[in-house]
């Protein structure tokens, strides 16, 4: 392949280029002014997301319930003593002091209500700390461990574990900010309590908790992983291309490529988020390769004998159409993400996309000016040959010996991958987006083993009646819905209003239990309600159970941390039960979790359709770019293979595919396109000049082995950084596409020679080896 009149005008006017490619970067850069990070729930869903659209109709209908709790626990193993009762108590009424509190509830400020002569009297369980006497702690600690509104949700059955949880009133729109008030907030309130209370320990969860946690482990990824990364990358190009100004020279064009896409992001209105956050990283990791590529040719084509310009202009001749391709085809990849039904994952998608083609252009421009800026000396093997040739010869000798019982073996494999990945299911566990080592992680385990998992879900039954929640009859649908959601083993608590209206019946007949039942005339359960709403303190109403009409009431089911599939298995069964119990009555489910539930399938879904898209798209470049129908189809095995492997290791290491991983075999098919593009076009280019099969597949060898490995080694250890995150999304997709990486060398080394080697010799085969 000849060097074009735009290759040499690009090596002589060098400064111009240098200037051009400069001004573009910091024309692109100043955008970056206009980025912030968005760190809050919505950004996971488009604003029509159905699941989305019926949790904030259901927060507009009663008030909002989005919580952060404090967890208190004694290392005694009893908070039913004056120490923790008071403890309990001051941090309940601190927690008011929360920003955008709008409710607090726990054990010691449970609205207990019991009859008194004639009157309702309802007030603190604890009302005063001076109050605490044995008889009076028996007392709490009875009501506390019988009350189905406060065990396994305020305190455990064992009453060694209290929560106190805080509901906060978020703003519509970004609610970063203010997430991340709350955190810091809780956390300085709780320290002094952890040196004055050193028997007692103290740990944060909730929603609001989660969503902190977050963006606090993207912010530390950010600190941590990139600088990681980008010194890992550094360390292994200088060792690999063994050339310091050759190393340098690639982290420049890498870095350039990363400023301007941000710049670009920020002009195009785009923010950071827990997704984008690792936007630096997989530029950085992706837009190596092709710098390297130029590099390994020039570095070959020197050992030929060629000065530096020629050598330079050469590489760039030869790398020009597999570097295109493989950056068009890994933009395609990524590009495809937009299927995605989680925005956060277009908006990395997209990023990426221009980041690679930045890293093309300049690769092609800006590379080969500032290699002619100085003389660049490689450090050659022995007798200045190129580099690693008996290597690459013997390996190539083994495939030619080898080739028919590789194939039969792949075949095999094959066979064994697709029954080992077909066990991995779609499972989203919103905890586990965190590692075990994670704080919060920790903190909502503890959780669940000793009061209630994090996850919720509410039921809304409306009647469109006004004051019909006093009818019996609607009642009695509520208490047996909630009598089945209570014997479900999935759940681990019920918050409903049928338990409300059964004690204050109770209470009026002289708190005799025999009474703890429904009341049975419409009148007189509206007066008790009024009577109980009346004698209610501020921020403490029952406005979160039911409606300012009357017309609907809210059961508020906790359930321990399950799987997406669980989950919304759980739902359509509870919807079900109640569509066949009473078909009467509108019901609808939402919470936080439930919609993180549902997205994680659908996004499965858009992403096989994604996936289907990348490979139609991609394979039609390489038929058009390959101009042989023949190399195209054969190129589909090693594009194929990496991700069924891949995935069949995954279903080994977790068997869960995560919201997060469901993007990998989009993101991956691009990457992998990249070693397999570059060994058919060497492989094609010895053909032409009428080698035979056997010389062409060492020919291929020879010129892109070492740019293969090193590229590969560079994009595996930088995904494999991401596999230090604390954010279990970014680790685990980080792992997968580390591997699938590796494995896609090992096929286009091993698998794609030997399919090649199938191929008949050309007629006009004269040059053999």
């Amino acid at each position: 392949m000849l060097s074009t009149d735009f290759d040499k005008k690009v090596l002589n006017y060098k400064a111009a280029t240098v200037i051009v490619c400069a001004l573009v970067v910091i024309f692109c850069a100043i955008g970056a002014k206009n980025l912030y990070f968005r760190g809050d729930y919505k950004v996971f869903f488009e604003d029509d997301n159905p699941q989305r659209v019926a949790y904030e109709n259901m927060q507009r209908v009663f008030s909002k319930n989005e919580t952060a709790s404090i967890i208190i626990s004694n290392k005694d193993g009893d908070l039913f003593n004056p120490r923790s009762l008071a403890l309990i108590k001051t941090l309940t009424d601190e927690s008011w002091q929360t920003p955008l509190s709008t409710r607090v509830d726990s054990i010691t400020n449970f609205q207990q209500s019991y009859a008194q002569d004639d009157d309702l009297i309802v007030e603190d369980l604890v009302l005063e700390l001076d109050w605490l006497t044995d008889d009076y702690i028996n007392t709490v600690e009875q009501v506390s461990l019988s009350e189905p509104d406060l065990v396994n949700k305020l305190i455990s059955p064992k009453g060694d574990v209290a929560m106190i949880n805080i509901t906060v009133q978020l703003p519509d729109g970004d609610q970063t900010k203010e997430i991340s008030q709350i955190g810091n907030h809780l956390r300085e309130m709780l320290a002094p309590y952890t040196k004055d209370y050193d028997d007692h320990e103290f740990r944060l969860s909730g929603i609001v908790i989660m969503t902190d946690a977050m963006f606090i482990a993207a912010l530390q990824d950010t600190v941590t992983l990139f600088p990681l990364m980008f010194a890992i990358i550094a360390i292994l190009l200088c060792l690999l291309l063994r050339s310091i100004y050759a190393s340098i020279i690639t982290l420049v064009i890498v870095s350039l490529s990363v400023v301007a896409t941000m710049g670009l992001g920020g002009w195009l209105g785009m923010f950071i988020n827990i997704a984008s956050v690792n936007v630096p990283i997989i530029i950085t990791t992706l837009a190596i390769a092709d710098s390297v590529h130029v590099l390994s040719s020039m570095r070959f084509y020197m050992s030929k004998g060629l000065n530096q310009q020629e050598a330079v202009l050469q590489s760039i001749a030869l790398n020009r159409l597999p570097i295109i391709m493989t950056s068009v085809t890994t933009a395609i990849g990524f590009l495809t993400l937009n299927f995605a039904k989680v925005p956060i994952l277009s908006d990395l998608g997209n990023l990426v996309a221009i980041g690679v083609l930045f890293a093309c252009a300049f690769s092609l421009t800006l590379l080969p000016a500032l290699l002619m800026l100085k003389s660049i000396k490689f450090t050659q093997d022995k007798q200045d040959q190129v580099p690693n040739r008996d290597i690459w010869l013997r390996f190539s000798n083994k495939i030619h010996n080898n080739y028919r019982l590789i194939l039969v073996s792949s075949v095999g494999l094959v066979v064994l991958g697709i029954h080992m990945a077909s066990h991995n299911k779609l499972n989203d566990i919103a905890i586990e987006y965190f590692n075990k080592g994670n704080e919060f992680r920790q903190h909502a385990d503890f959780q669940q083993e000793n009061l209630s998992g994090l996850s919720t879900i509410d039921f809304a039954v409306y009647t469109e009646i006004e004051n019909e929640i006093n009818n019996p009859s609607y009642l009695r649908a509520i208490e047996a819905f909630t009598s089945w959601l209570e014997q479900q083993e999935e759940v681990d608590h019920v918050l409903s209003f049928a338990n409300t209206m059964k004690r204050l019946n109770m209470n009026m007949a002289n708190d005799d239990p025999e009474a703890y039942q429904l009341p049975d005339e419409r009148e007189i359960a509206a007066q008790y309600l009024l009577l109980y709403e009346m004698s209610l303190p501020y921020g403490l109403d029952v406005n979160n159970q039911i409606d300012i009409n009357k017309s609907a009431t809210r059961i508020m089911v906790t359930l321990k941390n399950l799987g997406s599939e669980d989950f919304t298995n759980f739902e359509i069964r509870a919807l079900e039960w109640m569509k066949m119990h009473a078909p009467e009555y509108k019901v609808e489910a939402a919470s936080l979790p439930l919609i993180f539930a549902h997205i994680g399938q659908a996004n499965m879904q858009s992403m096989i359709q994604g996936a289907l898209v990348a490979l139609v798209l991609i394979s039609a470049l390489l038929l058009i770019s390959l101009r042989s129908i023949k190399l195209g189809l054969i190129s589909l095995i090693p594009n194929l293979l990496p991700a069924l492997f891949g995935f069949a290791i995954w279903a080994l290491i977790s068997g869960n595919i995560s919201m997060a991983l469901s993007v990998v075999l989009t993101m991956t098919l691009g990457i992998i396109v990249d070693d397999t593009v570059h060994f058919l076009v060497k492989y094609q280019k010895a053909s032409k000049l009428g080698y035979s099969v056997k010389r062409c597949v060492h020919f291929a060898y020879e010129n892109v082995g070492n740019a293969l490995s090193i590229t590969t080694i560079v994009l595996a250890s930088g995904f494999a950084v991401l596999a230090f995150s604390d954010f279990a999304i970014n680790s685990e997709m980080g792992t997968l596409t580390a591997i699938i990486i590796v494995l896609a060398l090992l096929i286009d080394l091993i698998v794609l020679p030997a399919v090649l080697l199938l191929q008949k010799e050309p007629k006009a085969s004269t040059k053999n080896t």
